[in-house]
């Protein structure tokens, strides 16, 4: 029996291992550590440990219990061992693979031989000699691993009730992603203090006088650099608050700049410097995780997890290498098909003199695989795929194709050309403009494959060419335009997921086998949301950040969190010992370590033993900082001082950000508050529109008093949005009357005759004559409808619950209930084709908001930072190909509707396993594995 990860593998594994052996699937890992108390054993209940799921006292023995889910499968396999005489546990080569199988074996415990079968691609030859070459189990890969979870649960079931107690529930802390959200915080942090520069310059429109190349542009574009010998100021001059960095430029104002222009209208000149030299560009290795998922984000738009999850469906398939390496190295049989490849499509003179070789520092040398590259010893172009792959998989495909063949392809060559001009303006003043160039001579390697530029870092593509005239020194040039240009600076680019994952990979954090499920983490726990494709930080997250640095700065320590890896990648090469590392960081030396502030810098250099005993280890560092931390000061942002110097703040609370400031009422001080909105970044918060937020009254807008009941109506903001109410006299028994806004109304116009006509709901239309039961109109969470009884009938206006009539009411009654099938409302924009159903996409209004949709009963709600107006078809895509994920649908299958569980029958007998009811798990400690 071979196991596996994925029923889809195991079915592609099966095609080539033929009918002597049985594949299975574990569906990932079988065992993990308690989620919660509920998960844990009853002998275990008692302990003190057991809320960790380690015993810390015990050699940090980790708590395995069978997760619920996988009870039934665990059932399965061990039914399937029965009918064979050899075990191989085909997990992934990395190790977290290496884990999945350890956990199979101590878990199944099975009585026949047992061996390790390991590939990077599933094609038939390398099933076949993965079965003809198996291994045994690697207990470094499985110590690494382990060490990691027991690392990770030990950091965040420590630190995140502090963010409990200190913060809002439900938040979470961890070695990773508290690091990644920093990461984001701060750069908004730089968006908030950054201060913008006015500049001026000169864009000139020259024409070469004379031409000594009929096939050379005469017309060429330049920039004014130097004036009277002083350099020009730019962007790059200034620092984040505005100010020159240096006195040796030239900072040109708008009448400068235009006087300038004038001055140079009509003037002589010449070239007075040229510059060629030779162009070369080299081709780009072939894909790793990293840089597969960051040109996944710039090329295809695509986030690091739908790019990831669209690799491991062509992974499993067979279309392409193991998606998760750190690796640049292409096999033999790789390289040999890629240059026969680009042989065949490309001509001999595009294919490198010798073989590319493409390597680079791996720090676990163990999980160096393959680069991904397309599956086979011949690779399968992406037009022969193109009808078995569905929209994503093939854009991934070709991606991946692509950029392999390109690697092994010539240099791309050319020639760049620098140009100076100089002319001497009416007003005396020397003037240079400067003009660059570049052509490409051979593109090699770029007519396969051209790397997306980040367009926030101002890169140019390799195949972007600017032809100038043939000059040489001395030519004469004619200014057929000079105009003068007003430029501003601008602050740092907000991360997207592609910039994120390769500044995480620098800085050393984390791995790029866990970026996509870290951005993915940070976004569900509310630290960050996206606008666009830029990741935009909460306010939640600045408390949340703020907290850490000041209390466990070292916890988040970008220097501290690489080397933590570096000590990881010793533990799964053997070189360091586990239980020693872990007591150390846990407990800091011998248990006792010295107390320390938290907010010391780490370094490669410096070991984290040594680093956290320094601290008294991590229970200690938690234990003596949690009285300490003032919840008040944490969870207060103060932004700027209003025109009267008072501060203004804001303040994260349990149901969420408000701004508030004191000032002062009749000689007392008082608490001023106002709501923030929800998809409000937070660089754009500035004074002018705090005074707004705070002039919109939050106690309510009085409209007036009721005619008939003599009580003030109120329109106010609240939780759930605006609504009207009634102030009833101190001391009333009764609830006061409310009624939500319709859609069409809002607060600064809603009038007193609209509010009495929202609180006069639910209105009585009338009794059934046939039941006698009542029938009311009213305005409900999901809409306007009827009700009789318990029977509902939706109505299709706000407008018709103050009009609809007792025989109309009849004739929606008299009509069959439809659930979900209300009168069909015009879509609220209509987009492109989604790539992976190929069916048109359309957002619509739902009962919960906004939505997307292809058609094929797949919905996928508008997030937060999502606009109707502005999404496109990448992020509606982004969203469908997510909901499809989590709710288990193949791209371009219709979702199946829910059906009731058929009564269990018991299975005949098979080569497969046999499927029996699922039984209780128990907790089982780590022990030896055996094989």
């Amino acid at each position: 029996m071979v196991i596996v990860e994925s029923p889809a593998k195991a079915r592609k594994i099966a095609d080539y291992l033929g009918s002597r052996y049985i594949v299975e699937s574990s569906r990932g890992h079988i065992r993990d550590l308690p989620r919660g108390a509920a998960d844990v054993p009853a002998k275990y209940k008692g302990e003190a440990w057991a809320r960790l799921g380690v015993d810390v006292d015990n050699s940090f023995e980790p708590l395995y219990i069978v997760t619920p889910d996988k009870k039934s499968t665990v059932t399965e396999l061990k039914e399937a061992l029965k009918e064979v005489d050899e075990l191989y546990l085909a997990t992934d080569g990395d190790r977290e693979g290496e884990a999945i199988a350890w956990h199979l074996l101590e878990t199944l415990k099975p009585k026949v031989p047992v061996r390790r079968m390991v590939f990077h691609e599933i094609t038939e030859s390398a099933i076949q000699a993965a079965a003809a070459n198996p291994r045994d189990l690697d207990q470094d890969l499985v110590d690494a691993q382990e060490t990691r979870r027991i690392l990770d649960r030990l950091y965040g079931y420590e630190v995140s009730p502090v963010l409990w107690k200190k913060v809002m529930p439900k938040l979470s802390a961890g070695r990773v992603q508290s690091v990644a959200t920093r990461v984001i915080v701060e750069r908004e942090r730089e968006r908030m203090a950054f201060v913008s520069a006015g500049y001026w310059g000169i864009d000139a429109q020259l024409r070469a006088t004379e031409s000594k190349d009929d096939q050379a542009p005469r017309t060429f574009k330049a920039t004014l650099t130097n004036v009277a010998g002083q350099r020009v100021a730019t962007g790059r001059d200034f620092d984040s608050r505005g100010v020159l960095k240096t006195d040796d430029v030239l900072r040109l104002d708008e009448a400068s700049a235009r006087r300038l222009a004038e001055g140079l209208t009509g003037r002589d000149l010449a070239v007075a410097s040229v510059e060629e030299k030779p162009y070369t560009r080299k081709p780009y290795p072939p894909f790793m995780t990293s840089t597969l998922q960051q040109e996944g984000g710039r090329k295809l738009r695509f986030s690091a997890e739908r790019t990831m999850r669209t690799a491991q469906r062509l992974y499993e398939n067979g279309y392409i290498t193991y998606m998760r390496t750190d690796s640049t190295t292409l096999s033999d049989t790789a390289i040999n098909a890629a240059r026969s490849q680009a042989r065949d499509l490309y001509g001999q003179e595009n294919v490198a003199e010798k073989p590319r070789q493409y390597t680079r520092k791996v720090k676990n040398a163990q999980e160096a695989h393959e680069a991904i590259r397309p599956a086979g010893e011949s690779f399968r172009t992406p037009g022969q795929v193109a009808n078995e792959l569905s929209g994503d998989e093939f854009r991934v495909y070709e991606l991946i194709w692509q950029r392999t063949i390109a690697s092994q392809m010539r240099d791309a060559r050319g020639t760049t050309m620098s140009v100076r001009i100089t002319g001497t303006a009416a007003t005396g003043e020397e003037c240079t403009f400067s003009a660059s160039g570049r052509t490409i001579t051979f593109p090699g390697f770029l007519r396969a494959y051209v790397e997306t530029v980040d367009e926030e870092a101002g890169g140019e593509a390799d195949d972007a060419e600017r032809r100038l005239p043939r000059l040489a020194e001395g030519d004469a040039c004619a200014a057929d335009e000079l105009t003068p240009e007003g430029h501003s600076t601008n602050p740092p680019a907000r991360y997207t997921e592609a910039s994120l994952v390769k500044t995480l990979e620098e800085r050393g954090i984390g791995r790029p086998s866990t970026y996509a499920s870290i951005i993915n983490t940070i976004q569900e726990r509310g630290y960050v949301w996206k606008k666009g494709s830029a990741l935009v930080p909460s306010w939640i997250a600045f408390a949340v950040i703020g907290l850490m640095e000041q209390h466990f700065g070292r916890l988040v320590d970008y220097d501290f969190t690489a080397a933590l890896e570096d000590e990881l990648d010793a533990i799964a090469a053997g070189d360091a010992q586990r239980e020693t590392w872990l007591s150390h960081f846990y407990f800091g030396a011998n248990g006792n370590g010295a107390n320390g502030n938290g907010n010391g810098k780490s370094s490669h250099g410096e070991g984290v033993e040594a680093s956290m005993s320094n601290l008294g280890g991590l229970k200690k560092l938690v234990g003596d900082k949690l009285e300490g931390i003032d919840a008040r000061e944490v969870n207060s942002l103060r932004m700027f001082a209003d025109d009267q110097g008072r501060d203004v703040v804001v303040r994260v609370g349990r149901y969420g950000p408000y701004l508030e400031r004191i000032v002062s009422e009749d000689g007392e001080e008082k608490s001023q508050r106002a709501n923030l909105p929800d998809d409000l970044p937070p660089d754009e918060l500035d004074l002018a529109l705090a005074e707004e937020l705070f002039s919109t009254p939050q106690e309510g807008r009085s409209l007036g008093t009721d005619p008939e009941s003599g009580h003030e109506v109120l329109a106010k903001e609240g939780r759930f949005g605006p609504y009207v109410t009634e102030v009833l006299p101190e001391g009333a028994k009764e609830k006061p009357r409310t009624g939500s806004l319709f859609k069409s109304m809002t607060l600064s116009e809603i009038t007193l005759e609209d509010a009495l006509k929202l609180l006069s709901l639910p209105r009585v239309v009338g009794k059934d004559p046939d039941s006698g039961e009542e029938i009311t109109a009213q305005n409900g969470r999901y809409g306007p409808y009827l009700k009789k009884g318990k029977d509902s009938r939706s109505l299709d206006s706000e407008e018709k619950l103050f009009t609809v009539t007792l025989e109309e009411a009849q004739k929606l009654y008299a009509q069959p209930k439809q659930r979900g099938r209300a009168a069909a409302k015009p879509p609220l924009k209509e987009l492109g084709k989604d790539p992976a159903s190929g069916e048109p996409m359309v957002v619509k209004d739902g009962r919960f908001g906004p939505y997307v949709t292809d058609g094929t009963g797949v919905n996928a709600s508008l997030r937060k930072g999502d606009d109707v107006e502005t999404l496109t078809d990448e992020r509606a895509a982004e969203l469908l190909a997510e909901k499809r994920s989590k709710d288990g649908v193949k791209p371009g299958a219709k979702k199946a509707p829910a059906k009731k569980a058929p009564a269990k029958k018991a299975p005949a007998k098979s080569g497969a396993a046999k499927k029996t009811t699922a039984k209780t798990g128990t907790g089982t400690k780590r022990g030896t594995p055996t094989s």
